[in-house]
């Protein structure tokens, strides 16, 4: 029977995710599955795989071929690299505890590289998150101060207000020959 190892489409309307399954090559692509193997979410940055590698290692070893997709999913994963490690083992050019070695220094070497990335990425936001916060205090300060001079101007007015309706509460009593108190009279 010939296996493909592909993509089975599940979520809903434009929210895909994918199951990585081992099916026969003549099912329907959401058809019968022979095995699940893991699974690839597209919407997420960036995409998410979970992938159970010791059982598509097996797969790719008895021959399942997959997918153009499912290839590079593989070959990110390590997949493709351990099958060709496994190679040259059974071809006595090195041993197997030699090909663990290669691998993890692959796989350290990667994640070192998405680490360095990843911390780039967080060092950007993170500048990026301190200009905006200096902007929204220099931006803050600004409407402060214009809301302490309108509240200044408006004081201004109302003790002017207040001094002219003094001053002419004084001048009615003078007119009409009150005594105006001292207090009044200063204001």
């Amino acid at each position: 029977m010939a296996t493909k190892i592909r993509l089975a489409r599940h979520g809903h309307k434009d929210y895909a995710f994918y199951h990585i399954v081992v099916a026969d090559s003549r099912s329907p692509r959401d058809g019968k599955i022979i095995e699940r193997l893991g699974s690839f979410n597209p919407n997420t940055n960036p995409a998410a795989v979970i992938l159970n590698f010791d059982r598509a290692l097996y797969w790719v070893g008895v021959g399942a071929q997959p997918t153009d997709t499912v290839r590079t999913i593989l070959s990110n994963e390590g997949v493709l690299l351990m099958k060709h490690l496994n190679g040259g083992v059974a071809k006595g050019a090195f041993s197997a505890e030699e090909a663990q070695k290669r691998f993890d220094a692959w796989k350290a070497q990667k994640d070192a590289k998405n680490g360095k990335i990843s911390a780039a990425e967080a060092d950007k936001k993170a500048a990026a998150a301190k200009a905006l916060l200096a902007q929204e205090v220099e931006t803050n300060k600004a409407k402060a101060a214009a809301i302490a001079q309108k509240r200044a101007e408006a004081a201004a007015e109302l003790a002017a207000a207040a001094q002219e309706a003094a001053q002419e509460a004084a001048a009615e009593a003078e007119a009409k020959g009150e005594e105006v108190p001292a207090e009044k009279a200063e204001a």
